[in-house]
């Protein structure tokens, strides 16, 4: 197994089979799935069927989500990190940060947590030249995490049907936020 990065609360490591459970337990949840078409999972299968599909990004792309683990309880959280996106904006690949938490942990300040240590993996460790992301547009609060974070909106885009705000960060915007 390998770890990603380790915060004080958190582990950001490769999602594993094993973690099928959580990752049902996160995805059959409809408010989980909100802002994400409304199409939570109804089997363990589907939630197996996804980590299949990370674990191909990892060996197609060097890079996907990562499972997100509560360090003092060793529980799934949920998963965030980086991804190489080819679907989601026509004619348009990019590195998207993305996370997604179980609902019992929103409000704590993890979804930002990891996407920073997500976006500092990005910048430092893969030398990305620029990193996206989509939130839709009603979902306040990824897009304020985001515009925390130093995204800057660039402008709207559909995705299935739905509106989404579509963010950038550059990595020369990023290191001058570090300095600071």
């Amino acid at each position: 197994m390998k770890i990603f990065v380790e915060t004080q609360r958190l582990i950001m490591r490769e999602v594993l089979e094993s973690d099928a459970p959580g990752f049902f337990a996160l995805d059959s949840d409809p408010e989980v799935h909100r802002y994400l078409g409304n199409q939570p999972v109804k089997t363990l299968e589907e939630s197996e069927a996804v980590i299949r599909h990370i674990r191909k990004q990892y060996a197609e792309n060097g890079i996907g989500r990562w499972a997100v683990i509560d360090k003092a309880t060793n529980d799934f959280i949920g998963w965030s990190g980086l991804k190489y996106e080819t679907n989601a904006r026509t004619n348009t690949r990019y590195y998207d940060l993305g996370y997604r938490l179980r609902r019992k942990y929103w409000g704590q300040g993890l979804a930002t947590e990891t996407a920073i240590e997500s976006l500092k993996y990005g910048f430092i460790h893969l030398n990305l030249p620029e990193i996206a992301a989509a939130a839709h547009t009603e979902n306040a609060a990824s897009n304020r995490i985001l515009t925390k974070i130093g995204f800057a909106l660039v402008d709207a885009f559909l995705l299935d049907g739905e509106v989404h705000n579509w963010y950038k960060l550059e990595k020369p915007t990023w290191l001058e936020m570090q300095a600071i």
